[in-house]
């Protein structure tokens, strides 16, 4: 149900564990002005009457954050106006930002989710710079954090990507934090009900088509009861130990770092023999932790291709995510932006359905096989007729004399043509995805379907390409 609603559940004393877990985690100090982040859901407003019952003794100033990210028309305006009245009633000031969350997704090639997420911490980071806030407060709860853990250790992860969210985000000399990570959602809902606050339902969190909605109402209820019924704490408690190793690893690192590996903006060099010194997890984290020096955040695929370079009988060079290049050098690994005169194309097989990640454009394709009904919720424009490609797609980067047909046009148009009308040019340009089945491109990023491919009208089962 939509709207803004009370919820009539058990009776809990949510802000005492709020307030040791800010004192274990040093996450709030007195004199602290904080931005409570306030979306209208039921974490963000359970967080906001928490603090406000805990600021006399915290010893701080709070204010009210709310970004609209205007994906839901009239809903989102809706949630701005009763946070607002929130605010107001509690006599707090407002912070108010906007954006267009669908522009900034199909500028920057992101989802939906993480174009939202990337407007929203870009205004919080703006408040935190203008001077008016020390702390920005998000109501990422337990649960939250055995979501991500699960999804990441699905999608395959590291121990930094186990250890999740994070109670502290650094921004200069101030933060981002989350003081109900050791808060679950039953706990939320019984607390609301007790001091009979009112919060508003975002439909859209119910939508299956977001993996994250998948694991909250699918995965986790059914590993509650088939497997383990704390299996949500078990979950933040893994992540509590991966932080936990992280910091210590973090600490031995980073004296070692500056004696293998010297960088610039442009470039950075490795050295291969010292490297080759160092125990396995140690290799890992070196290199991963060099290429964040100059921006670039690999997975454990490319860091395995950046250890084979290090054997004399393997590769000389390895294509990385942002456009860059590794190549072997005698004893040096050299990592720089990919040259003109380097080749820098890509090729890759993908099942129907299967996942793969695309290291030079630096995103993920995703192929699902969906169920079309007339309320699908899908774009068909975006749609591909399962009957007619294979199990089985290419996804590469066009090449020279490559052919796409669009909607409503008989005839095939230069995919060169098609970008320079974009205005997509340079290295972007170059390494444009595209799908192919056998010698024909089925899928273009951020170009319709063409006709001859979009399904019948008694199709069941449609293809749904997508780059995250």
């Amino acid at each position: 149900m939509d709207g803004c609603w009370p919820y009539h559940g058990p009776v809990h004393d949510l802000p005492k564990g709020v307030l040791r877990y800010i004192r274990r985690h040093s996450l709030l100090h007195a004199g602290d002005r904080i931005g409570v982040a306030v979306s209208g859901g039921a974490d963000s407003v359970a967080l906001l009457r928490a603090l406000l019952e805990l600021r006399s003794e915290l010893g701080v100033v709070l204010s009210v954050i709310h970004f609209n990210h205007k994906l839901r028309k009239a809903e989102s305006d809706t949630d701005e106006q009763f946070v607002a009245g929130l605010a107001h009633q509690h006599r707090l000031e407002f912070h108010g930002g906007v954006g267009d969350v669908r522009e900034h997704a199909a500028k920057h090639h992101l989802s939906i989710e993480a174009a939202a997420r990337s407007l929203r911490y870009a205004y919080f980071r703006q408040l935190l710079a203008g001077g008016k806030l020390t702390r920005v407060a998000t109501a990422h709860t337990l649960d939250d954090q055995a979501e991500t853990v699960l999804l990441r250790m699905i999608r395959g992860a590291g121990t930094r990507g186990l250890a999740g969210i994070y109670p502290t985000m650094r921004v200069g000399a101030n933060s981002i934090v989350r003081p109900m990570l050791a808060t679950n959602r039953k706990d939320v809902l019984g607390y609301l009900s007790e001091i009979k606050q009112d919060w508003c339902e975002d439909r859209s969190n119910r939508d299956l088509r977001f993996a994250r909605n998948r694991i909250r109402h699918g995965i986790l209820p059914r590993l509650e009861r088939h497997v383990n019924p704390s299996v949500r704490e078990t979950l933040a408690e893994s992540a509590e130990i991966a932080r936990a190793e992280e910091d210590y690893w973090g600490g031995l690192l980073a004296p070692i770092l500056p004696a293998l590996w010297t960088s610039s903006e442009l470039e950075g060099h490795l050295k291969l023999a010292e490297l080759a010194e160092q125990p396995l997890a140690f290799q890992r984290r070196i290199l991963r932790a060099a290429c964040e020096t100059i921006g670039v955040c690999l997975d454990f695929k490319h860091v395995e291709e950046l250890r084979a370079l290090a054997d004399p009988e393997g590769p000389t060079s390895v294509a990385l995510p942002a456009g860059l290049i590794a190549k072997r050098h005698k004893n040096s690994l050299r990592i720089a932006k990919a040259s003109r005169e380097e080749k820098v194309d890509y090729e890759y097989p993908i099942s129907i359905p299967g996942e793969i990640s695309v290291a030079q454009t630096g995103t993920c394709i995703r192929i699902r096989v969906v169920q079309v009904t007339r309320n699908q919720g899908y774009n068909p424009d975006r749609l591909l007729d399962r009957e007619s490609i294979g199990p089985q797609l290419t996804i590469r980067n066009w090449h020279a004399g490559d052919r796409f047909s669009l909607p409503h046009t008989k005839s095939l148009k230069k995919v060169k043509e098609l970008l320079q009308e974009r205005h997509i040019t340079g290295e972007e340009r170059k390494l444009w995805p595209v799908a192919t089945n056998g010698a024909d491109i089925v899928w273009i990023r951020g170009f319709p379907s063409p006709a001859k491919l979009r399904p019948r009208e008694d199709a069941r089962e449609a293809v749904l390409i997508e780059e995250v």
